[in-house]
């Protein structure tokens, strides 16, 4: 049967198709592109062809604020790559649109359709024009013949990704940069840019305020940059230097489409190339320019001063305060210091209070850009800065030195050799130490402390006075460093009872603060140094902070008392659970994570301290466990402290001589490689669960790192694992493991990897050709082949005792 269609019923389906058709125009759907006609408004977003990256307006953080983004759609943390109005935020998206205009630009306009920002593309009136989001994080603009007229990479803000390039643009002159947010919640441009040298060489910058440039990548030689980590052995990023009539840039690109990476400039000035860690769902770092924060320019704004070993790296010199406390609070310090007093410009006496003072500041890494005078004496050059109304401070090291105007670039030092030396900061009188202001307060406290100090002794002298040390010690408990008495040392370990072990320098004891925290104490032996440089030395390693490094939480020094308090490690040492039967059996899971552990902690004390610290006795003795199985690296710094000549402890620690490197018995210079070599041995020891040195079934002597090396050759992996995992392990994580370990004892330093690229190697981000076979084994084994064949096999020699010979013939 037919059904008749009546007329009304049909003005209706068509004023429907109509409305919809309306809608359809006026706003985008779920696609990966907006035309002319469509609009982007509220919760509107784009996706690009395969989902890997989506626009729409966004709120960084706590902020009130809207933005246009482009960020990573795949990823749960929100990471955003570019924001278009960075400079204009919006505060509501209610009404506001981003859609195409007329004349084919892309613009954002607000609540009340004011622009506040679009696209510098190239005019176009075709209806075509379209924009489109890219799968590689590209907002491109084309016009009716599918010509591209804009996009975001020519634009960057903060970030530079895979594909992206800075430069030159020749044809329209435009340099491509990167800018810092202002903050994390505030996408402005900051202070900090990193760009292609304004000098026209061929290498980048990365520049304060445009003017200051504090890092330098390298000249590009054909290949890589030298300042660059990854860009000369990489096999997941390859990096690109380009100069043509187009452009004269740099770009790098990933090999490995599964790997997510980007490179930020962030607020605190830090270059910073960032990884996707799926299996942890977080950011890690593939390197960080420049490595000691310090070196970044104004890092701490004016009057502030960076202190590289402060858990709060800037601080505000005395007389001053913050003159941002919210910018503080996401650890950007840009914005400085402020005085508490105004100056009180004029040569007023000293001696009467109302004058302006100099305050000395000794070791100070000098403010940049002095006035040099010539002038006779430091008397002269401290009245020339008083009498100066816009002077701030003033030097005198070989001639006189006065600053103007802010003081940027600050530094506390420590080391007597660094090149610092003393400022004089001026202050109002009333700021200064010890001003007339200052006397009357403490005046009148100490009147009130006084009384109150009395009743206190009426009621409680004795207690007092038991109770006095270990009050001194609970309130310094949270300071950087404690520095404990003899007397409180032997408290705290109940007079050295309770023995946890002993080493070559010295005997380790368990103690307990006053508030419940529990610590390992050592007792140091065989000291050479004074004690003035053993406290410098020691306030060095203080500041070293990592989580798979035993912290320093105190020391003593008195006469030839030397001791070391760290934080307490409840899992014991490493060698106890691989080599002891009542030992917990560490599965391979656990086992990698301890060698990954590892490699980070010498990592870190090779590469990202102010000065590379050797640790030279890596070995399992010296590898801590925390409650929760996680490696700490101890009794690292030994050789600051005890000095370079040490062969006398290293030879008398157990099982310490299988671990040298050949440099250390040819008299070759020692470089962080002897760590190296090192962790290479220790590597065969956690594969096999089994001291490097064993013997068999028939009693003979096996020199295991030979054995294994020649399995690895071969290709017979799991036949190195210990019995006790059944072979549960991942066969691409062993032969990581191997390889890594054979390259690690390679005769030659210079074919060990550092232990930076042991950490990507173990991370998957490098891969690891097969090794050779390491020529001092092959030695090793050859001489002791021969001397089996001279002797009876009762007589044979053990491998480790000739290895010291070895060494020496090569």
């Amino acid at each position: 049967m037919d059904t008749e269609i009546r007329p009304c019923s049909s003005l209706s389906i068509f004023l429907l198709f109509l409305l919809f058709s309306s809608l359809n125009i006026q706003h985008c759907g779920a696609t990966d592109s907006v035309s002319l006609g469509q609009a982007l408004s509220a919760n509107q977003t784009i996706v690009s062809k395969e989902g890997n990256f989506e626009l729409g307006f966004f709120t960084p953080g706590n902020s009130r604020n809207y933005y246009i983004g482009i960020w990573y759609k795949t990823i749960p943390v929100q990471t955003v790559i570019w924001v278009a109005n960075r400079a204009t935020p919006i505060s509501n998206t209610s009404s506001a649109e981003l859609k195409i205009s007329k004349d084919g630009k892309l613009v954002l306009l607000n609540s009340s359709k004011i622009p506040v920002w679009s696209s510098s593309s190239t005019p176009s009136s075709s209806n075509s024009t379209v924009a489109v989001l890219l799968d590689n994080g590209n907002l491109i603009i084309r016009n009716g013949s599918n010509t591209t007229i804009w996009q975001s990479f020519d634009h960057p803000t903060d970030t530079v990704m895979p594909g992206g390039w800075l430069g030159l643009n020749k044809i329209t002159g435009e340099h491509q940069t990167i800018t810092s947010w202002e903050n994390p919640e505030n996408p402005a441009p900051g202070p900090f840019t990193e760009s292609m040298d304004p000098d026209g060489a061929n290498q980048f910058v990365l520049l304060w305020n445009d003017s200051e440039i504090y890092w330098r990548s390298g000249l590009w030689n054909g290949q890589y940059y030298p300042s660059i980590p990854g860009t000369t052995s990489s096999t997941i990023l390859k990096f690109t230097f380009i100069n043509n009539e187009r452009r004269n840039c740099a770009m790098y690109t990933i090999l490995d489409s599964s790997f997510i990476t980007r490179t930020v400039i962030d607020s605190s000035g830090l270059l910073r190339q960032w990884f996707w860690v799926q299996s942890t769902q977080e950011w890690q770092t593939f390197f960080t320019e420049p490595l000691a924060q310090c070196d970044v320019y104004s890092l701490c704004g004016a009057f502030g001063i960076c202190d590289q070993q402060s858990s709060k790296i800037c601080r505000c010199s005395y007389g001053f305060e913050p003159a941002s406390m919210k910018e503080r609070e996401f650890n950007v310090w840009s914005s400085g210091c402020v005085r508490k007093t105004s100056l009180r410009c004029g040569n007023k006496s000293s001696a009467g209070g109302e004058g302006d003072r100099f305050l000395e500041m000794t070791n100070m890494r000098l403010p940049a850009n002095p006035q040099n005078l010539t002038l006779g004496s430091a008397r002269d050059c401290e009245q020339f800065c008083l009498n100066n109304c816009s002077c701030n401070a003033y030097a005198y090291v070989t001639g006189c030195s006065i600053w103007t105007g802010d003081l940027r670039n600050l530094e506390q030092l420590y080391d007597a050799d660094s090149g610092g030396g003393t400022l004089y900061l001026r202050l109002a009188a009333s700021d200064f130490p010890g001003s007339t202001s200052s006397h009357k307060l403490v005046i009148s406290l100490s009147v009130i402390g006084g009384i109150l100090g009395i009743l206190c002794v009426l009621v409680g002298v004795i207690w007092a006075f038991q109770r006095r040390t270990r009050i001194w010690m609970a309130k310094q408990v949270e300071s950087n460093l404690i520095r404990f008495t003899y007397g409180d040392l032997q408290h705290v370990t109940k007079n050295f009872s309770e023995r946890l072990g002993t080493g070559g320098f010295g005997s380790v004891f368990k103690g307990t603060l006053i508030d419940s925290t529990e610590v390992a104490v050592k007792k140091l032996e065989g000291l050479r140094q004074g004690e003035k440089q053993f406290r410098t030395e020691v306030r060095t390693l203080a500041v070293i902070q990592h989580v798979n490094v035993v912290r320093l939480r105190g020391f003593c020094s008195k006469g030839s008392k030397r001791l070391l308090v760290y934080e307490y490690m409840s899992g014991g040492s490493l060698d106890s659970h691989l080599f002891r039967n009542n030992s917990t059996v560490l599965d391979w899971k656990m086992r990698y994570q301890i060698i990954l552990g590892i490699a980070r902690g010498l990592a870190y004390l090779h590469e990202k301290c102010r000065e590379c610290i050797i640790h030279c006795d890596v070995k399992p003795d010296n590898v801590l466990l925390d409650r929760d199985f996680r490696a700490k690296v101890a009794d690292f710094g030994m050789a600051k402290l005890i000095g370079r000549d040490f062969s006398t402890v290293l030879t008398t620690m157990r099982g310490t001589v299988g671990y040298l490197a050949p440099e250390w018995i040819s008299g070759l210079p020692i470089t962080s490689k002897v760590d190296v070599y090192s962790f290479g041995m220790m590597l065969f020891e956690l594969i096999s669960g089994k001291r490097n040195t064993a013997e068999s079934a028939d009693g003979s002597k096996i020199f295991y790192p030979y054995l294994a090396a020649t399995k690895v050759i071969e290709g017979d992996i799991f036949s190195l694992l210990d019995n006790r995992l059944n072979g549960a392990a991942d066969i691409e994580e062993v032969t990581r493991v191997c390889r890594v370990a054979c390259w690690c004892i390679q005769e030659s330093e210079a074919h060990r990897p550092t232990m930076g690229q042991v950490v990507q190697i173990l991370e998957g981000v490098l891969e690891v050709r097969m090794p050779p076979l390491p020529r001092a084994l092959q030695l090793l084994m050859q001489d002791q082949s021969q001397s089996c064949d001279r002797l009876s096999s009762n007589e044979c020699k053990d491998p480790l005792d000739q290895s010291l010979a070895v060494s020496v013939k090569l």
